[in-house]
């Protein structure tokens, strides 16, 4: 479970990695021709969010080295760092940027010039991130099973793949924009309408970047282990006929990797060998079923 999750993020920074090159491309060409600033803006977008899939993509590589002396615990949460990153870069290069030259524009309008390439170019810019948007869904689709997408969204560890998705959405709501704006202005010959779209385009970013930057700022703290793999520790723990009561269980999750800590009470008369025999099976039972749970430290007590 945990390699498919790794190796379908992978796919889909892949994806949008793929996407967002031949988009900024095509876009900074169609700046140049036709001196949009909404085109321009979405240009720099683009530029940045294909950066930001390199940026991902090298967290997700590092997350996955071996724990070694100075990182017992591995290096699952450079992903997180990652993905902060490119929060922040979205913000910054993007959003701030497309609200600065949606002001310079406005203050001093330039013609806006064959607006009809502009156009083209962002409609097919449309349908090719709408190709990238539904590659990020699949591959959500396969990790979430049949749990309801926005439960999926909330409770997800996995924060490559909310960035992933969240840049598709900027994206396509951006695109939307400066096509609806670069329109008005040709139709209407007011250049300002221009301007507006990038402003426009430029807060957007910032809001989704805001959101994203918030989702992994949990997960860069420290956060429990999804609801689902908690719940599936606590069903074998409980099926455990040696163990009378659990005092606590604490988990962290550490990129594609979960830590697991319990205290138990075993049974009142069990034999030291039978209860190392008795926590060794459990901890087998719970890394079979949870196939994410690389370490579980299981301490029998008799007090809280």
């Amino acid at each position: 479970m945990a390699s498919s999750s790794h190796s379908g993020t992978a796919r889909a920074i892949f994806y949008a990695f793929l996407a967002n090159l031949g988009i900024a491309l095509a876009k900074s060409w169609a700046a140049w021709l036709t001196g949009s600033g909404s085109m321009l803006a979405e240009a720099i977008h683009s530029y940045a969010d294909s950066g930001n899939q390199v940026l991902l993509y090298l967290g997700l590589r590092q997350s996955g080295k071996a724990p070694d002396a100075d990182h017992p615990l591995g290096y699952g949460k450079l992903s997180y760092f990652w993905s902060f990153i490119v929060a922040t870069l979205l913000f910054s290069v993007g959003g701030l940027f497309s609200i600065y030259e949606g002001v310079h524009k406005f203050q001093q309008p330039e013609p806006l010039e064959q607006a009809w390439v502009a156009l083209l170019v962002l409609a097919i810019a449309i349908v090719l991130e709408g190709f990238s948007l539904f590659g990020c869904l699949r591959e959500v689709a396969r990790i979430r099973g049949e749990r309801p997408f926005r439960e999926w969204l909330r409770h997800t560890r996995n924060s490559a793949l909310v960035v992933v998705f969240g840049e598709d959405i900027a994206a396509l709501l951006g695109l939307a924009l400066a096509f609806f704006f670069v329109l008005l202005a040709d139709l209407t010959g007011n250049t300002a309408f221009d301007a507006i779209g990038s402003m426009c385009i430029g807060v957007v970013l910032v809001v989704i970047s805001v959101f994203l930057a918030v989702r992994v700022r949990s997960l860069l703290v420290g956060r429990s282990a999804d609801p689902l793999i908690q719940d599936a520790i606590q069903d074998i723990i409980a099926g455990q006929a040696d163990i009378e009561r659990v005092f606590n269980t604490i988990t962290m999750q550490l990129g594609p990797d979960t830590m697991l800590a319990a205290k138990i009470k075993l049974v009142p008369g069990i034999g030291l060998e039978d209860a190392v025999q008795s926590i060794n099976l459990l901890e087998r039972q719970l890394k079979e079923r949870v196939p994410e749970l690389k370490w579980c430290f299981i301490e029998p007590d008799v007090t809280d």
